[in-house]
């Protein structure tokens, strides 16, 4: 256990991604371990997931706080009170504050279902089927205060079929985020990758 990166996940809704992540840190010589998984939703599949691998939890309701800034305070709060090292979103459907992301600039990353910086934010299969595109995927991003903007460090493609409908293009996006969020968490582990001065910086590929 000693010597991995200590990871908190985020969590607002079924958790599939952070199943994957949990998966994936199972394994005796994986770089990383999650240590804490934080959801804003106390009904949230995620949880379930992270007490059934004895992982600890949290839940900080957003509705109880006068602020955005108030909410990610008490989120930051638990964070570095763990000892997190590397923070990943899984389904996290809250917008940070600004100061949030700058405490955490280079230790904060996202996945989003397209192919960044085409289709940000919210309905993106459904953005996606309606432009036309043939080719959708799935991105992992550090996190930056302007939304789905922050520098990529790895994608995916996955073909958009002919009569795919947004939840047919979603399931076939999400195994493709379900093998690329492990294996770019293993390379920030092992420091293969880093934010440096805005950019990502990747050693060895």
């Amino acid at each position: 256990m000693n010597g991995k990166l200590k990871v908190g996940v985020l969590v607002s809704g079924r958790g599939s991604n952070l199943k994957a992540l949990i998966d994936a840190c199972s394994a005796t010589e994986f770089p990383a371990r999650i240590i804490l998984v934080i959801s804003n939703v106390a009904t949230a599949g995620g949880l379930a997931y992270a007490e059934a691998a004895t992982i600890p939890t949290a839940v900080i309701p957003h509705k109880e706080f006068p602020s955005r800034e108030a909410f990610d305070e008490a989120v930051n709060a638990e964070l570095r009170g763990a000892g997190v090292e590397l923070v990943c979103e899984a389904g996290f459907m809250r917008i940070h504050s600004d100061g949030f992301v700058r405490k955490w600039l280079g230790k904060l990353i996202n996945i989003h279902p397209s192919l960044l910086p085409a289709f940000k934010g919210t309905h993106v299969h459904e953005q996606v089927i309606a432009a036309g595109v043939m080719v959708s995927g799935c991105t992992v991003h550090y996190v930056t205060p302007e939304l789905d903007s922050g520098p990529i460090i790895a994608q995916s493609e996955v073909p958009v079929v002919k009569g795919d409908t947004p939840a047919t293009l979603a399931a076939r996006v999400l195994e493709a985020e379900h093998k690329l969020y492990p294996a770019v968490l293993k390379k920030i582990a092992e420091g293969r990758v880093r934010l440096e001065s805005g950019q990502v910086v990747t050693i060895d590929g």
